[in-house]
């Protein structure tokens, strides 16, 4: 029997309880952007208290509220993550060797099959723990089966009835391999193709205690397969409602912490301070210079091209609820603000993927400045060869691997890739009968290589500007329209460049579907205040 028609969808199962009326939260979701407005605007820290985002003031909440609030971010991420990694999948958690847990799961299941072995070895047979076996393997069983399933239905319940089974233990007729043998046809028939070689070696084990662990084991992959094709089979679904579910969920939490907006509001102003143009004051009739009007989407452009250049370490990624379990919890249990906390913020289930893309556009950068120096060293003799710039890439990627790690020596890296380099080049102008590099040519090069070390090269910071345009026309122009051109000087590293951006743009957007109501409002606080302020200067001058 087919996986598809055999594993039930259990995707309804995890229903979340709201914790605000129905009426509420309808009201929310149908007009979002104004009811987010609304409430940011009210709770929203203002940009001029400082550089540092301002603590939400102390609160009392239950354990049970706490609770919740976790359970909400909890369902609310796997569901983010569903959407997100298409490659998302249910594993069996593997404990650490020689850990506490795992030594203490080990010595409990090995009493326990002991105990069973023991009652088997009696004379006559206890079948009292075989039997409780039989009774969670047909519970499981039945789990596997669709409400179409009658006659499988049937047969497991009349094959594995408990109260049969004991009157047959009871007068000295239970033939416990006839089980077994009927409970390895069913596991074969419901299992997915991919277990058919487990179900093969259970069919070679005669010893019963030691069939009945592997059948255990065999059933523990089989939910495994299970959960995964429900989360498969839910998918396109979830990702239709994923926007609004996230939304909702987020809502929720919000309205429990509504004072923790400071680091995206942080996050934004710092945006719209580079995004404003360094202009001179107009010479006019004498009053104030009218500062320039941003436009809110570029401001929220470039606040989204900072993430590929955050400081991971001295600097919280931005968020939407800081809901800390510092806050004061009502008696006998007090919790200082700082601890354990819990915080809900917009970007956060995405921190490792923009940090991932991160490091490969570091990565990436570098490998296109050494091309850069390399092809403009050689000039068109290698710059037109098919191959040679990949087999340099590869060489190089190589040699860069653990860019980011603490240990990584920088320095010694570039004087490896500028030797290697400098004998792939060589190499390959003596195959295409050109001359090859005298040695005074090839220590210009290895030095112009072994400079990239300093981030304010030339080269480096032009190839990083022009990768930040890239990534900046693809963004404004939205994921639907085709790529922008590529820059002049990276074309050795265009397709890798497109993959990353491609990546980028569809995590960007889909942040923005369910955010932009929230970046919307901070941003229009920030704007607005701002023409508040230059507006109360122009009547302070007059």
């Amino acid at each position: 029997m087919s996986q598809d028609q055999d594993k039930p969808d259990r995707s309804e199962r995890n229903s979340d309880v709201s914790n605000g009326s129905e009426d509420d939260q309808q009201d929310t979701l149908d007009n979002p952007k104004q009811s987010v407005r609304k409430k940011v605007r009210q709770n929203t820290p203002s940009p001029s208290r400082g550089n540092m985002p301002q603590a939400s003031p102390p609160q009392f909440v239950s354990v049970k509220e706490l609770m919740e609030t976790a359970k909400g971010v909890t369902n609310m991420v796997l569901a983010h993550e569903i959407v997100v990694n298409g490659g998302f999948q249910i594993k069996q958690a593997e404990l650490p060797e020689n850990s506490l847990e795992k030594r203490v799961r080990e010595i409990v299941h090995k009493a326990f099959w002991d105990c069973l072995e023991a009652q088997l070895k009696e004379d006559p047979p206890l079948y009292d723990h075989a039997i409780k076996l039989v009774g969670e393997i047909k519970e499981a069983l039945l789990t596997f089966l669709l409400p179409g399933h009658t006659r499988l239905r049937n047969q497991i319940t009349e094959t594995l009835d408990l109260e049969l089974i004991k009157q047959e233990a009871e007068n000295g007729a239970l033939d416990i391999s006839k089980l077994a043998e009927f409970i390895i046809g069913m596991m074969g028939t419901l299992c997915a193709p991919a277990r058919d070689e487990e179900i093969k070696k259970l069919k070679e084990i005669h010893e019963i205690v030691s069939l009945f662990r592997a059948i255990f084991s065999v059933l523990d992959l089989m939910k495994m397969d299970m959960a995964n094709f429900a989360v498969s089979s839910i998918r396109p679904h979830l990702m239709q409602q994923s926007v609004e579910y996230e939304r909702k969920k987020f809502q929720e939490l919000y309205e429990k912490q509504p004072n923790s907006l400071a680091f995206v509001t942080e996050w934004l102003q710092e945006a719209a301070d580079e995004v404003r143009p360094k202009t001179l004051p107009a010479i006019g009739d004498g009053t104030s210079h009218r500062p320039p009007v941003l436009c809110p989407l570029a401001v929220q452009n470039h606040a989204y091209l900072k993430l590929l250049k955050w400081d991971h370490l001295r600097k919280p990624f931005p968020e939407m609820i800081h809901a800390s379990l510092g806050i004061l919890i009502r008696p006998p249990m007090k919790l200082k603000r700082g601890l354990c906390p819990i915080r809900w913020q917009t970007v956060l289930m995405d921190q490792t993927r923009f940090q991932e893309m991160q490091f490969e556009l570091d990565q990436l950068m570098l490998t296109g400045a050494v091309l850069l120096v390399t092809f403009n060293a050689a000039g068109p003799a290698l710059s037109g060869l098919p191959g040679f710039a990949d087999k340099l890439k590869t060489a190089i990627r190589v040699l860069l691997t653990g860019l980011h790690l603490p240990s990584f020596n920088l320095t010694e890296a570039l004087a490896a890739i500028s030797e290697k380099v400098c004998a792939e080049v060589n190499n390959c102008l003596s195959q295409h009968g050109f001359t090859p590099f005298t040695p005074e040519k090839e220590a210009v090069l290895k030095g112009q290589i072994q400079s990239l070390v300093n981030p304010d090269n030339s080269i480096c910071k032009l190839i990083d500007s022009r990768s930040q345009v890239f990534l900046g026309s693809y963004l404004a122009s939205g994921y639907q329209k085709p790529i922008p051109a590529i820059p002049g000087g990276l074309g050795p590293i265009q397709q890798e460049l497109e993959e990353i951006a491609v990546k980028y743009i569809r995590l960007v957007n889909y942040n923005k579907m369910v955010f932009s109501p929230y970046y919307d409002a901070v941003l229009s606080n920030i704007l607005n205040k701002e023409e508040t302020a230059h507006l109360q200067g122009k009547l302070d001058d007059d």
